[in-house]
């Protein structure tokens, strides 16, 4: 009995050192998802002089590249999800535990806001500062509502069929909708983060709510509408 009693809380150590692994990962990789969305945001800004077009194709570029390594480099440890819709969405299909998504939520939003410092203090930036860079009205939301449907679509129908495609098609889609979109988030923890550097990336704290209430609803859109078009056959 107490062999198997010890067995049981060397698992139980096991577990909670698995995960507390996963939750720095995934803070690690939310983190440098932000320095490079606002870092690339800064310095295009700055090289472009004055062009906004090329601006914004240095930090769609930057994002979708960087988004891709950091997939690659950190599936294996969480997941790689940087995206508390994403975490949410896995729990709801029963790839992960709702304990575990819990956890993951907050190690993604605190990552984030820490990217966000890191990337405006490398470029003599205050580290924190509201934005004023105005971003709201229906137009912005129904983007950001399709863009968040795309990708929980992708991520659900990817992750059960074209696995070893997924972290490609999740880095181009991210990159290409900062084009074919009027916004282009996609993630509760992007959004809130942006909200704390008035930069290129920025987002003014009082636009911050329309943008989550529509990403929600496209994430729930899409997990309604891809359950039935690719259903969980565990």
């Amino acid at each position: 009995m107490d062999a198997l009693s010890e067995l049981h809380h060397a698992g139980d150590r096991n577990d909670k050192s698995s995960l507390a692994r996963s939750l720095v990962a995934e803070g690690l990789g939310t983190a440098y998802l932000l320095i490079a969305i606002v870092g690339s945001g800064i310095l295009g800004e700055r090289l472009a002089a004055g062009n906004v077009a090329l601006a914004l194709l240095a930090n769609a570029l930057s994002t979708g590249a960087a988004l891709y390594a950091l997939i690659v480099w950190l599936a294996p440890l969480s997941g790689a999800h940087f995206n508390p819709l994403v975490s949410l969405m896995l729990a709801c299909r029963g790839d992960i535990a709702p304990r575990v998504a819990a956890f993951y939520v907050p190690a993604q939003l605190a990552g984030a806001v820490a990217g966000v410092a890191l990337a405006d203090a490398m470029f003599d930036m205050p580290p924190y500062a509201l934005s004023s860079h105005l971003r709201s009205g229906p137009s912005q939301w129904l983007s950001e509502f399709l863009v968040t449907f795309g990708l929980i679509g992708m991520v659900w129908t990817c992750s059960r069929l074209r696995p070893s495609a997924l972290a490609g098609a999740v880095a181009a889609y991210i990159g290409a909708g900062f084009w074919f979109t009027a916004t282009d988030f996609a993630n509760p923890a992007v959004a809130l983060a942006r909200a704390f550097t008035d930069t290129f990336s920025g987002i003014r704290p009082i636009d911050v709510p329309g943008f989550l209430v529509a990403e929600t609803l496209g994430a729930l859109a899409a997990l309604v509408l891809f359950r039935w078009l690719v259903p969980n056959l565990r």
